[in-house]
């Protein structure tokens, strides 16, 4: 259980709050999609640059870290799923990082959790009564997680009853044959109906970039779902053979800011898959600020899909803490 909120903490430095305006979506721009271009060598060289240009030490670094914690979608997607294992992510999401450690960094005052708890449809239900009144929202996969290939209308419905069970984050997976075929009207009217069937809530849109085969089908893709009203775009499922990177990030935030440019909405990025280390999520931390601004680095623009991750992260705010390194083991997340 989270602990008592002394009289020097603000709000919770997470739970997930929604403060944007949602993507109300746009009439389909054919001529925007189709003229959009993506320069390989200069989107490699960009993000090969990044990590010798940006990098933080000591203090700065636990706080970028502390940060990320609170964007995390602490996430259990496996085939072996329990209900104890859930409540046990559940815990560890109301309690990210062990007291002592906040403590020993001067944030014991604070509360911090992350960012949501991602789930499949059939334990949305029982993460959200482990969550309580935490304010961490439930995330729930949808459309046929991670193929997509299920009937439409059985797509549909699972959104509804995911929704129906609680969830107020949806992350659903397009039918990548509409990319690879070009079919952008296709792909437009299936997100439209997917943002409908989400009601009030928010719908994060993965375009599983591992499969669709060159960046400027990501950004493409990209576009279109911000056009159908897509609250985030997300990168991967995790199940692909190439989940997220740096190059296709730099794609996906380069269509978010001509989006907002445009239409004065502002939609959030998913990272997912892949990002397992402490250092790797500086990186998107660095990429997101320098590309869109400050603003995108809070839970409700910017969400990391994890898992191990937080293992990562808490092992190297003890070593800042205390000098030595400690065991993974000793940073369980479920």
């Amino acid at each position: 259980m989270p602990r008592a909120r002394s009289s020097r903490s603000s709000a919770p430095l997470s739970a997930g709050v929604h403060n944007q305006v949602r993507n109300p979506g746009m009439a389909l721009d054919l001529s925007w999609v189709l003229d959009s271009r993506v320069n390989l060598s200069a989107t490699e060289r960009r993000v090969a640059s990044l990590p010798g240009r940006r990098t933080v030490k000591k203090d700065a670094q636990a706080a970028w870290l502390l940060k990320a914690v609170t964007c995390i979608d602490l996430t259990t997607l496996n085939g072996d799923d329990t209900t104890e294992r859930v409540k046990r992510l559940c815990a560890k999401a109301i309690s990210p990082v062990r007291p002592e450690i906040l403590d020993a960094l001067g944030m014991g005052d604070r509360i911090i959790t992350t960012g949501a708890i991602c789930v499949y449809h059939r334990f949305v239900a029982t993460a959200v009564e482990a969550l309580g009144n935490s304010g961490i929202p439930v995330a729930a996969v949808s459309t046929g997680f991670p193929a997509g290939l299920s009937p439409h209308h059985l797509k549909v419905k699972e959104i509804e009853a995911s929704v129906a069970d609680g969830a107020r984050e949806i992350d659903i997976v397009i039918t990548r044959e509409h990319v690879l075929t070009g079919n952008w009207t296709a792909l437009y009217e299936e997100m439209k109906e997917y943002r409908t069937a989400c009601g009030d809530a928010h719908v994060k849109a993965i375009l599983a970039t591992g499969d669709l085969k060159t960046l400027r089908n990501v950004a493409k893709a990209s576009l279109v779902c911000m056009m159908a009203g897509a609250d985030f775009i997300k990168t991967s499922t995790g199940k692909e053979g190439v989940n997220a990177t740096l190059a296709v990030t730099l794609t996906m935030l380069r269509a978010i800011r001509a989006y907002e440019e445009r239409t004065g909405i502002r939609i959030g990025y998913k990272p997912a898959g892949g990002i397992s280390a402490a250092k790797d999520v500086l990186n998107y931390q660095f990429l997101m600020k320098e590309e869109l601004g400050r603003e995108w680095l809070e839970p409700d623009l910017f969400r990391i899909g994890a898992s191990s991750l937080l293992a990562d992260i808490e092992r190297q705010l003890e070593h800042h803490v205390t000098g030595a390194y400690s065991a993974l083991n000793r940073h369980p997340i479920g």
